[in-house]
This record gives C-alpha cells, structure tokens and sequence, in this order.
C-alpha cells in the first residue's frame, strides 16, 4: 500500500470550510450477481469471470482524463458503486483508489465508501477493502424478512443479512445499510417494527427508499399487468411519515428525504451532490459534474455498456457520451431540485446569483401558506416533510 493512500483510511470525518459542498469522485463497478426486478440502475450480469486488471487499468486511464479537468479539486470523498463492488477483489479496489490518490490531494480523513450486497460479503474480502482504505461501507440489505428478501429478487436471506452487518460494524469506522419499503402487501404497523430493528443494528446511517416502479423493469412489467400491487398513495405517505417519526424518535432524522444519520454522521459523498459540488464519475454508466474547457459547468455521462465502455476507454481514455455545458439557469434548476431534498433546505443566494431573479413571491407566499415550503432565515429555504412528499411539484412551482 502506498504512502499516499495510508490517509485515505484515517477514521475522523473531513469537513469542507463553510459553503464548500466539496469534490467528490464515484467509480462505477457494473457488475451484479443477478438483476433485480425492481432496479433500474445500470448493472449487468456476467456468466464468465470478469477481467478485473483489465477494467482496473481502464479505470486508471479514464481517472488520468478526469484529474487533468478537474484542476487543483480536492478529493473529500470517494464512492465505489454499482452494481455490485463487494464483486470486486480488494486488490482491484486498492489499485483504484492508489490511482485516485496519484492524481488529485485527497484530504486526510476523506469519507471513502464501498456498496457491497450481503450475499457476496466475507470476512477476508472486508478486511482487505479496510486495508485498501475504504472507511465506510453501504450494505443493500433491502429487506428483514426472508418473504420480501425473495419478492425483491435479493440473493440474501435475513441470516446473511445480519451477520452482514455485525461483520461490517467489527471492521469498518462507519456503516449504512438499505431498506425498501411500500413494498407489496406491507403494513404501516410491520413497517414500524422493522425499522426499530434496524436502527437497533444501524451504527450512525440508515437509507430508506420508498419503492419506485421504474420503466423498463421487471416489476415494471408485472405491475403493468396487474400482476404486482403496491401501496396507494395514501398508504405511502403512512409510511413516509411513520419512517420519520420513528428515525427522528430514536436520533437518526432525516437529513434528505431518503436518508437518515446521527448527527455528524451524513454521507459526505452524497451531500456534495445534493449540495451542488463538483464530482468526477468514471466507469460505465456514470455521470459527473466537471468544469470544461469553456469556463461552464458541464454535465458529463459515460457510455453504458461496460464491455463497449472499455473499448472507448482503451482507444480514447475517455467512456464519454455526454459532454454538455450546463446554462446558468440550467445550474439554478439543478441547485434547486438538489437542495430541496436537504433538511437543511437550498442556499438562496447562490440560486439568485446563477438564476439572475429572485423567487416570484407570490409562489412562495402560497407554497408557505399551504405548509410546503419554509424559510430558514433571509438565505435558505427548503421543503417542509409535507412538502418532500410532492417535491417534484413544489420544485416545479418554484422554478
């Protein structure tokens, strides 16, 4: 292990000065052991061993592109996604993040994290990703009972699941996991027991997603047929506010509307999205937000295919697709939708400066007086619980 990336694996949370959202970099591994019927993400099955020290070295190349954009950034956090990385060999993880740690100044007790599925989690892999310097983990536990764990396509068992976390609490400084809830046929009254059993296993991090039928999908195709009932819109907003009632209650708020922490304990990763930062995504499938060569913000995607995005990466050192200057009120709507999920709500004047208007006080004036939006204040505002329940709507009203 390099010298260098010894600090990636320091324990303390590194906090940007005040309003510096910070720099992130994602890494997309899009590999899965099998596809869920309810996902959407761009994640693929593989019958025949993956060439890891190929994709590696293609990873290398396309972060090398990166770097040279992103100037004199400073990396505060790095998220290994998919997919599945807990399918990647810790060696294959270390060499990413020595790479990363090459190429820009990453700060000393940057948050690094690392998605794994439980039924790919082992002692020995864990450890070597802690060694790597991966400091948080984020498990797709989904479910705590084994009827769902099956209805949702996982290839866990609750057993699995929870020796998961116990194993992931011995080793990692910090832990989050993934429940899915609105799923068929569950109840406000089992959904409140299941969430207090996680917050019992829960070390600082709870992610909570309301389940979404996307195109495309399985269940998308089984819902369409009538085949797969989901609760009404009613019966989801019980359980929206019976998640935070129960996670306020026991210390864990929401501090975005899918997202739950002790205090101190948020995903920096995400919050520098949500807060409108910079980031580097490389690896088929990712988007970033960079600075291009004109001055403007642009919004960056890579190509899809992982096989296909490792041939442009090998020709060109670059997966790119996407590639587009974003238009300052193109910057203010993003701000806007991004900051509005935060329970710290959007920064004004920053909206104002990219925007070059004000709010229409007449909007706010109604979304205020219908309890959907307020003012933390004279320079944020953000969305009230009622309103995070149709934010879409309020967002589009206000932009």
């Amino acid at each position: 292990m390099t010298v260098a990336l010894r600090s990636l694996s320091a324990i303390r949370p590194y906090t940007p000065p005040a309003g510096d959202p910070g720099f992130g970099v994602y890494v997309h591994w899009p590999f899965c052991a099998a596809k869920c019927p309810y996902c959407d993400f761009n994640s693929h099955v593989r019958h025949e061993p993956v060439d890891q020290a190929r994709f590696v070295a293609a990873f290398r190349r396309e972060l090398a592109t990166q770097a040279k954009r992103s100037g004199g950034e400073t990396v505060t956090s790095i998220f290994l996604g998919g997919g599945t990385p807990s399918l990647m060999e810790p060696g294959t993880v270390g060499a990413i993040l020595d790479e990363i740690a090459s190429l820009w100044t990453v700060a000393d007790g940057a948050e690094i994290t690392l998605e794994a599925n439980p039924s790919s989690v082992e002692a020995d892999r864990f450890r070597g990703y802690r060694a790597a310097g991966v400091n948080r983990v984020s498990l797709g536990v989904q479910a705590l009972n084994d009827v769902d764990l099956r209805r949702l396509g996982r290839l866990h068992d609750v057993s699995q699941a929870l020796g998961a976390i116990r194993l992931a609490r011995e080793i990692f400084p910090r832990l989050s996991f993934d429940l899915i809830y609105a799923r068929p046929g569950q109840s406000v009254a089992a959904w409140e027991a299941e969430i207090r059993q996680a917050i019992g296993l829960a070390a600082d991090h709870l992610s909570l997603y309301q389940l979404t039928i996307e195109e495309g999908t399985a269940f998308h195709a089984l819902h369409k047929a009538g085949k797969l009932l989901v609760p009404d819109g009613e019966l989801s907003a019980e359980l929206y506010e019976a998640t935070q009632q129960i996670t306020l209650s026991h210390g864990l708020p929401a501090y975005e509307i899918s997202n739950h922490a002790v205090p101190g304990a948020e995903s920096r990763h995400n919050l520098t999205y949500w807060r409108y930062g910079l980031y580097a995504g490389v690896g088929p499938g990712a988007h970033g937000r960079l600075p291009g060569p004109d001055g403007a913000r642009h919004a960056v995607a890579n190509e899809k295919h992982p096989e296909t995005w490792l041939r442009m990466v090998e020709d060109w050192d670059s997966g790119h697709v996407e590639d587009l200057p974003l238009a300052l009120h193109e910057q203010a709507d993003e701000l806007m939708l991004m900051g509005l999920r935060l329970a710290e709500g959007m920064d004004l004047q920053r909206w104002q400066a990219l925007s070059g208007r004000d709010l229409d006080p007449e909007t706010v004036a109604e979304l205020t007086r219908h309890g959907m939006i307020q003012r933390l204040g004279r320079d944020r505002i953000r969305a009230t619980p009622a309103g995070m329940l149709v934010l879409d709507a309020v967002v589009a009203d206000l932009a």
